[in-house]
């Protein structure tokens, strides 16, 4: 059953060789890179000479209007614009770093733009640990490939993964080691569901990105990962957070605030918090950027008590404790990360035939060699969402959105775009199970 289903998913990656094509072509194109091609030819507004009346143009007092530009105050020569002649300061700054600054604020840069109707691309976003419910992927069974995922997750995992996602018990499906395969599978279910429905989003797509362990299927979608080397990459990542948790009475929770907060500081105080209750190593940080003023924040419980309880003197809004025991996206999984880099080197990555984008940084994934470097980082580092939307949907007004298809279990992606991007948010669509 396993060698079958590879041969099945090895479709995933003949459908993208469109995307590649697509790819080169951008890249040919007057020999522009990619995310530059938008801005190729767009030529003068103004062209030729200012059309005359074929009169003489003079004043009131008779004087040729040639002759009063010569004689002006303005228009002075080349040789005479120079620092030494010149009287006038400049209103701005004239910072010779500037244009290298702007470039960088530029978050369109690090996606790729292909030259094309953004209207006929699209981008799949995966989503992560937390959005997993007794019953998902039942309306899913009835695409043959579906209960062949599952077949071959369950032969890894050793235990009925389809079972547990349509019978649970909650209680079970809940925990780390067994949420996030279920999460990875059904979402690579619900592709299958996109396409059969929209197949020119499969063969259009541009772009790819995983809310946490959601990176990891996008990954698998992208052709860098096969599913079987997928599974046993997050039974590994999933067990060794399961375990990092249980070594520190720690959790997580959801941070509104408003301008006038000061989140950084509540974070310091709670650890200074904690260190005075002996605390070793205490943890308090932004675990995921979400989106403008929210946050979720992860660290010790004792932090996030702390936390709660002088939510008004640092002028958060809210603190909502999410249903996790664990500080994920912290130092606190550093355990994690030695047990799941050991599985990685065991693990064959492919150059992506898609662009995947990282939770690190937002930025895409450029070769396998990068994908082994960050992927393990991803574990201790802060998921940064909110950066990753502006990379993928910042456009210069007036300029098409690609649509997007939000694959997986629950909506929980797509209310944050809103947040992010309203313009893209209105080009999205769920393909929940």
């Amino acid at each position: 059953m396993s060698r079958v289903l590879c041969r099945k998913l090895r479709s995933y990656r003949d459908v993208f060789t469109l995307s590649n094509q697509v790819k080169q072509t951008a890249s040919n194109v007057a020999g522009f890179h990619p995310v530059c091609c938008r801005n190729y030819a767009r030529g003068s507004r103004f062209q030729g000479p200012p059309p005359t009346d074929g009169g003489d143009k003079k004043d009131v007092e008779g004087k040729h209007v040639d002759e009063l530009l010569k004689n002006s105050t303005v228009g002075y020569p080349n040789d005479f614009m120079t620092p030494e002649h010149s009287w006038q300061t400049n209103p701005y700054t004239m910072d010779p770093t500037l244009k290298q600054r702007l470039t960088e604020r530029n978050q369109s840069a690090h996606s790729f733009r292909p030259a094309v109707n953004p209207n006929d691309t699209s981008i799949l976003i995966f989503p992560g640990q937390g959005v997993q419910h007794v019953g998902m992927c039942k309306e899913l069974l009835k695409f043959p490939l579906v209960q062949d995922l599952f077949s071959v997750a369950s032969s890894i995992l050793n235990y009925d993964l389809l079972k547990l996602c349509l019978e649970g018990p909650k209680d079970q499906l809940d925990q780390t080691k067994y949420c996030q395969p279920a999460v990875v599978v059904s979402s690579l279910a619900a592709i299958e569901w996109l396409k059969e429905e929209r197949p020119s989003a499969i063969e259009g797509c541009v772009a790819t990105a995983g809310f946490s362990v959601g990176e990891i299927t996008a990954l698998v979608f992208a052709g860098a990962l096969t599913f079987e080397s997928a599974i046993k990459l997050v039974r590994a990542r999933a067990e060794g957070m399961q375990y990092a948790s249980e070594m520190v009475n720690s959790g997580m929770a959801t941070v509104m605030y408003g301008p006038d907060s000061d989140l950084g500081m509540a974070c310091e105080k709670a650890v200074e918090h904690c260190m005075s209750k002996k605390i070793e190593r205490p943890v308090c940080q932004v675990a995921n950027y979400l989106y403008p003023h929210c946050k979720v924040v992860a660290g010790n419980v004792e932090a996030l008590d702390f936390l709660a309880k002088n939510a008004k003197k640092f002028n958060l809004r809210r603190v909502m404790r999410l249903p996790v025991n664990g500080a994920f996206h912290t130092p606190l999984m550093e355990p994690a990360v030695e047990v799941f880099r050991a599985a990685l080197r065991k693990a064959q990555v492919q150059d992506p035939l898609v662009y995947v984008h990282s939770n690190v940084d937002g930025k895409y994934y450029k070769n396998a060699k990068e994908i082994r470097k960050k992927l393990p980082q991803q574990i201790v580092r802060a998921v940064k969402w909110e950066q990753t939307m502006h990379i993928l949907y910042e456009r210069p007004t007036g300029e098409n959105f690609p649509r997007s298809f939000e694959c997986g279990p629950g909506k929980s992606l797509k209310p944050i775009l809103k947040q992010v991007n309203s313009k893209a948010f209105d080009n999205c669509w769920n393909y929940s199970c």
